[in-house]
């Protein structure tokens, strides 16, 4: 098996929210036999649509997309899990005779697989991470996230300084072993040989992609993003649950619940978004082996897909 999998290419195409992965993908996988393995951390609940963006119908009839809409909203899921569950698929494309086409944007998910990153079982204590979520309750999940930066910046900086989920656990690992969570979750310096890979990133100028992210959060409210949350609420999908995180449903929640207006509640969402995207940016310059395209214009887009598609033929 180590041996079948060292040969397995892999196109990567990563980039910030908004950059139009998806299509760009579809359009390779499309003109070379290709199966896209979707690399992104929201995408993978059901009945979360809207606001992750998710491949419509007709999308995911114009090439297999795999890794979306398998877990419950209220389900928990890993970056452990992800390399599995993609490490499957990619072998399954790969045996099929079809181009495997890691998409999407989440650092961690992708450089998890492709770096070989390993996570060891961290260790667990009830009562020292009930005591945090408490404070987190009492003094905001800002507070712990600052206390975080000082004694583990890298977990900090990966971290959005409103996931309370994730910030109390890095600060519980902190806790028991005295050691930063980001130390123990070290690199395999081999593992990457799995993949033959040919690694991009897209890219557009900030005001473009700031300018993409707002359209796109004025489309998401317009179909109907707030009563989508709406049901999952009426579902019992309730705001500690991992899908709940989530920029824009987290927001959406503390709309519903009252704590802001709808106006506000959009700008809030659009600032957040923005945000996220420089930290993926942050997160895949970090990586290894990547090449950076422009993407911003039609006709670099097309250019992107030219070369991409002669890249793919070149791997298979």
């Amino acid at each position: 098996m180590t041996e079948a999998r060292e040969a397995i290419p892999l196109l990567v195409l990563a980039g910030p929210t908004a950059t139009g992965k998806t299509e760009m993908s579809l359009r390779v996988a499309e003109r070379v036999g290709g199966e896209i393995v979707s690399a992104d951390s929201m995408q993978i609940y059901e009945r979360m649509d809207i606001g992750t963006a998710k491949p419509t119908p007709e999308e995911r009839a114009r090439a297999p997309i795999h890794l979306v809409d398998f877990v419950p909203p209220d389900g928990e899921y890993t970056v452990v899990d992800f390399v599995d569950d993609a490490t499957r698929a990619i072998c399954a494309i790969h045996q099929r005779g079809n181009l495997p086409i890691l998409s999407g944007g989440t650092g961690l998910y992708i450089r998890a697989l492709t770096e070989g990153f390993d996570f060891p079982p961290g260790p667990r204590d009830d009562a020292i991470r009930e005591r945090l979520r408490e404070e987190a309750s009492a003094l905001g999940p800002a507070v712990l996230h600052a206390r975080l930066a000082e004694v583990d910046p890298e977990a900090a900086e990966r971290i959005d300084a409103s996931d309370e989920r994730r910030i109390v656990r890095a600060l519980e690992v902190y806790e028991l072993t005295g050691e930063p969570i980001s130390a123990q979750q070290d690199v395999d310096a081999d593992s990457h040989i799995h993949y033959n890979c040919a690694q991009y990133v897209l890219t557009a100028p900030r005001q473009m992609l700031f300018d993409r992210i707002e359209r796109r959060v004025d489309r998401m409210m317009q179909v109907g993003w707030v009563e989508e949350v709406r049901r999952l609420v009426a579902s019992g999908v309730t705001s500690d649950c991992q899908s709940m995180q989530a920029i824009g449903y987290r927001h959406l929640l503390e709309h519903l619940a009252g704590e802001h207006d709808l106006d506000e509640t959009v700008r809030l969402i659009k600032r957040d978004t923005r945000r996220y995207a420089k930290r993926q940016m942050t997160w895949l310059r970090g990586g290894e082996g990547y090449r950076w395209l422009a993407a911003g214009s039609p006709t670099q887009r097309e250019a992107c897909t030219q070369m991409l598609v002669q890249v793919a033929e070149r791997l298979r």
